[in-house]
């Protein structure tokens, strides 16, 4: 993948220039942003696909089972509630915006009767998160804001049974998640992604599938993107759902030589911070790790405030174990304005060497 030229240089060599000047800001959750406008199944529908009088769709490509709960679909049916979350996290100090893509693959939004839409999905959602990107930048030119066009881990695992009575059996083939993840990444890179994430990895053969499907992509498009990684450390065993320690989960990947490696999602920050620190010790690529406000409560809210979880990602600063930093569920806004605060100043975690960057 590394003899291919980037897609676009331009923006590749200002993302690395960024990188090595600052700690850059991520965005935070987007489900928590939603969830504050309480759409109902109208809301979800929007005038796309809405039920007519006699219950039955008006559009051609409706279902007939609620859309309630699907994130992604708002890129379609309230674009303009997107686009406020994105802007709303650039006001915040976000560098790096994340599309509304986390379940836009066929496999996910089958649960929908939707799977005819991702690549819609991901086409419509990256060019949400460029314009957004695109507008804040032309108010601070001198500062850059990149598109992060993102692939989520599917409903599905790969490397383990859904039946527990049948641990040999599979819902899923390493083909199915590579050709889903081709078809996703294709929406995200016409609709004009900077870099492609594969986030919140609970099983790495999923991340392996995507892995390679970007590999073929790139190949057949004569041109590659950088590609941010991001595995789920999933309780305070350590390890992945698949069953990988920090350390394990880096070296099954660094392969695909990606800008940054890190870990989102399931813990806050303070769970976090012993795993950051094994990949900071033994990374080649850069550091990332966007952390949920804490663990939920009996509710499954967040309780983290922006106040506690800035000053615990503050100490990563100080300490030098970071390169990106932002949110997963349960953040605000709020937390990340408080993060960014938090960690300028701090100097960017350094790379272990200039042949190792340009790998990157």
């Amino acid at each position: 993948m590394s003899t291919l030229p980037w897609l676009h240089p331009e923006r590749v060599a200002l993302l690395e220039q960024a990188l090595r000047q600052r700690i850059l800001i991520l965005d935070g959750g987007m489900g928590t942003m939603l969830q504050a406008h309480e759409l109902d199944e109208h809301g979800f529908r929007g005038e796309r696909f809405e039920h007519g009088h006699d219950g039955h769709a008006h559009a051609h490509d409706h279902p007939s089972c609620d859309l309630k709960g699907n994130n992604d679909l708002l890129t379609l049916t309230k674009p303009e509630i997107i686009r406020g979350v994105h802007d709303a996290y650039l006001e915040a100090g976000a560098d790096l915006i994340e599309t509304n893509t986390f379940n836009s693959t066929r496999i996910s939004q089958a649960d929908y009767k939707l799977q005819h839409l991702a690549y819609e999905l991901n086409l419509e959602g990256a060019r949400l998160a460029r314009a957004a990107c695109d507008a804040m930048t032309a108010k601070t030119p001198d500062r850059p804001r990149f598109v992060i066009g993102v692939l989520g881990p599917t409903s599905r695992t790969a490397s383990l049974s859904p039946d527990v009575n049948d641990p040999g059996f599979r819902n899923v083939t390493f083909e199915e998640l590579a050709e889903n993840y081709t078809e996703s990444t294709n929406g995200l890179i016409d609709g004009g992604a900077d870099v492609i994430m594969v986030e919140t990895i609970f099983d790495t053969l999923n991340a392996k599938a995507a892995l390679y499907a970007l590999s073929e992509l790139f190949h057949q498009r004569g041109a590659r993107m950088p590609v941010m990684i991001s595995g789920t450390i999933t309780d305070r065993s350590g390890r992945t759902l698949s069953g990988q320690t920090a350390e394990a989960f880096y070296y099954s990947v660094r392969h695909a030589q990606p800008l940054s490696v890190g870990f989102n999602c399931a813990l806050g920050a303070d769970d976090l911070r012993p795993h950051i620190q094994t990949l900071a010790n033994i990374a080649d690529s850069f550091v990332s790790t966007h952390p949920n406000a804490g663990l939920p409560n009996a509710f499954g809210e967040y309780d983290e405030t922006p106040e506690h979880m800035a000053s615990v990602i503050g100490s990563f600063a100080s300490d030098g174990l970071l390169n990106l930093v932002g949110g997963c569920c349960g953040t605000t806004p709020a937390h990340i304005k408080a993060i960014a605060e938090a960690v300028r100043g701090h100097a960017p975690r350094a790379l272990p060497s200039t042949t190792q960057v340009e790998a990157a």
